[in-house]
């Protein structure tokens, strides 16, 4: 048995909404197939009031047990570091994150402005909002760089504007089980399962995009979407592997990426007045290329790629899922 809290900050819901539409599994397998028992949720919880404020003061006194923190939306540390702009249960809610994560087994942060600190975040940020452990791409965050929870695990990212709702409760699981362990992260605690294919992988527009190489302006071949700013290329995230409602994805839908699972999103620049701005190309080689990869090494790929699409990259396959006792 696996007690969850789940807590939401500086947030539009929107993650809780695709928790609850999880399928591989659902909701409802976490608590009858999977131990996971849900302490409180903002959403679905039975509490209200003071009830939820014994319930927190259980927790961190070490009366109730809980197992894991779940924490939807940004940490508001305003104004002046007080935290008093989002107050909750009598007290700053970065009060109680603060508490809880010193008593809990592990802390999942979910979305982007739980990872690293999302919309709320962006210059000039007043509410003086921040991500669990990382700030965009910078290692600190509220919890700060060096946190461990009890589970021997720093803050496990899940990222994504919302995240994927499989992303979600598979995670879940995988504590429940005792299984954590096995789980693998990337230099931003994201779990490598879900979060190191590029969006790209998978995409029916992947042969168009490789094309690009020998195509150009007034040539044929090359991707649309690429040239009017699609992150696909260079966001990790299973979105094309592991499909949104098991049908399709974003670039799948005819809509370029936006980069949602990045440290960096949104990605805004200020002086030309817009929050989500679009990536830029250098002829064939993009300005911005993934962590840890040339621009020429990229270009080779997509060459490479040119070669070997096929029917069968289209296509996403392998979608790892969780299979109930049912």
């Amino acid at each position: 048995m696996a007690n969850v809290l789940w807590l939401q900050g500086g947030a539009c819901s929107g993650n809780t909404m695709s928790f609850l539409n999880a399928e591989e599994p659902t909701v409802v397998d976490l608590v009858t197939d999977f131990g996971v028992n849900i302490l409180w949720h903002p959403s679905i919880g039975l509490e209200i009031g003071d009830q939820v404020t014994h319930l927190l003061n259980d927790i961190v006194s070490g009366r109730t047990q809980c197992d894991i923190l779940v924490y939807e939306g940004s940490i508001i540390q305003g104004p002046n570091g007080t935290g008093t702009m989002n107050y909750f249960a009598d007290r700053p809610m970065q009060d109680w994150v603060r508490d809880l994560s010193k008593v809990v087994g592990y802390v999942v942060a979910i979305g982007d402005c739980a990872t690293w600190g999302g919309i709320p975040a962006v210059a000039p940020n007043p509410s003086e909002s921040t991500g669990m452990q990382f700030l965009k791409k910078a290692k600190g965050g509220f919890l700060g760089s060096d946190y461990v929870s009890k589970g021997g695990l720093p803050v496990i990212n899940i990222p994504g504007c919302p995240a994927h709702p499989d992303w979600i409760t598979q995670i879940l699981v995988a504590i429940a089980t005792g299984r954590i362990g096995d789980v693998l992260i990337d230099e931003y605690h994201r779990p490598k399962t879900f979060f190191t294919d590029f969006v790209q992988t998978g995409c029916t527009n992947v042969v168009s995009f490789a094309q690009k190489v020998d195509g150009g302006f007034g040539k044929r071949g090359g991707c649309l979407f690429y040239e009017v700013g699609c992150r696909g290329p260079m966001t990790r995230a299973s979105c094309n592997r592991i499909l949104w409602n098991r049908q399709s994805s974003k670039t799948r839908a005819n809509h370029p990426c936006l980069g949602c699972t990045e440290p960096g999103f949104p990605h805004h620049d200020l002086e030309k007045g817009s929050v989500f701005k679009t990536m830029h190309y250098l002829g064939f080689l993009p300005k911005e290329t993934p962590t840890g990869t040339s621009k020429l090494g990229y270009y080779l790929r997509a060459g490479f790629e040119k070669v070997v699409s096929g029917s069968e990259r289209i296509v996403g396959v392998d979608q790892p899922q969780f299979s109930s006792s049912k």
